[in-house]
């Protein structure tokens, strides 16, 4: 049996190795948690921020700043508060007072994910941030970002209006694979390729016919004396228009006198005048638009006027057997007849018919 000496040399060497062990580990947490700017030593302060959903934050997660792990999650809890309906759910945060500097007051909180599928951390981003310096127990504003469940969500409207398209897609490609609508048969109908065809071969004549000159097209395009003609009418017209803007010719004075502006000015300006006047009721025209005795006479005159017209039409009165009666007119005529057979008598005859007689007592 070992001695009680050896029993107690060999517990004194295990304390040893487990005292040396203990100091080990601590001193490697140390080194580790030094290097993530998180160790045990380093002074941290307390800051609040409340999100709608924790989207699975669990305490000890990480939070960054910039990307930069600046400290880790303390708490995670719902708070039954009235005024925190829409976020109730409160994250206590350890930050690393060595980066205050570069948080601020009005920085945002958000919670995002390490890469599709990873563990939720906080994401404090400062870089719009220009308030103070964050302090102990300061709350943080959050800037809520949409999680995977999210965005699968909204996303769910948009694949049913896509399927709904598809489908309508779908029903439109098996149309015209059958032939069906304009497109169906542009394709797929011989017929409608057979008039396209003629039609290019009737274009491809008819750019034929206008190369050679034929037609009246072609001959505009091809025949030399049509262009000399044409431009001499341009020369003509080019001409003509020079001579209105030196003011010669009729055309020129009407567009270059001034005289005749101001002719017309004053004409326009009696005109007016006259207008004025009539709508005064002056003169025959106004008495005419605005005296409706003067109106009344002129009517009961145009009546009178009528009537007599109307009787003359029908052979009454004088004027109207004048103008209806055939027997004044055979008689008219019979007289107007027998004056020209006396006066051709008499011409004949002058000594027959005008011999004077002198008596003497």
């Amino acid at each position: 049996m070992p001695s009680q000496s050896d029993v107690k040399w060999s517990q004194l060497k295990v304390g040893v190795i487990v005292a040396v062990s203990l100091v080990l580990l601590i001193t490697l947490l140390f080194l580790m948690t030094s290097a993530s700017g998180t160790g045990f030593f380093a002074k941290k302060i307390h800051v609040k921020t409340y999100f709608e959903n924790s989207a699975g934050l669990k305490p000890g997660a990480a939070v960054n700043l910039q990307g930069v792990t600046v400290g880790n999650v303390d708490k995670v809890k719902v708070v039954p508060d009235a005024s925190r309906k829409l976020t109730p759910v409160e994250v206590t945060m350890k930050l690393d007072t060595k980066y205050l500097p570069m948080m601020k007051k009005d920085s945002k909180a958000a919670l995002s994910t390490v890469g599709v599928l990873g563990d939720t951390v906080v994401d404090i981003n400062s870089q719009f941030a220009t308030g103070p310096t964050l302090a102990d127990g300061d709350e943080l504003k959050t800037l809520e970002s949409p999680n995977l469940q999210d965005v699968v969500k909204a996303s769910q409207g948009t694949i049913e209006s896509l399927n709904v398209i598809l489908a309508k897609m779908d029903r439109i490609v098996e149309a015209i694979s059958q032939g069906k609508g304009a497109v169906g048969q542009l394709i797929y109908d011989d017929s409608l390729y057979t008039r396209a065809n003629a039609t290019v071969g009737e274009l491809q004549k008819l750019s034929q016919n206008l190369n050679s000159g034929k037609g009246s097209i072609g001959k505009l395009l091809n025949d030399d004396e049509m262009y000399n003609h044409l431009n001499a009418t341009t020369a003509k017209l080019d001409h003509i228009a020079t001579e209105l803007d030196a003011g010669k010719g009729s055309a020129g004075k009407l567009l270059k006198d001034d005289a005749l502006y101001n002719n017309l000015n004053e004409t326009l300006k009696h005109a007016n005048s006259i207008m004025a006047d009539a709508d005064a009721g002056k003169g025959g025209i106004g008495l005419l638009v605005k005296d409706p005795a003067f109106a009344q006479k002129l009517n009961d005159t145009i009546t009178r006027l009528d009537s007599v017209m109307t009787g003359i039409d029908k052979g009454e009165g004088t004027a109207g057997l004048l103008v209806k009666d055939p027997a004044l007119y055979h008689n008219l005529d019979k007289l107007a007849v027998d004056s020209q057979s006396l006066v051709n008598t008499i011409r004949s005859d002058p000594k027959k018919y005008l011999t004077i007689h002198f008596k003497i007592f």
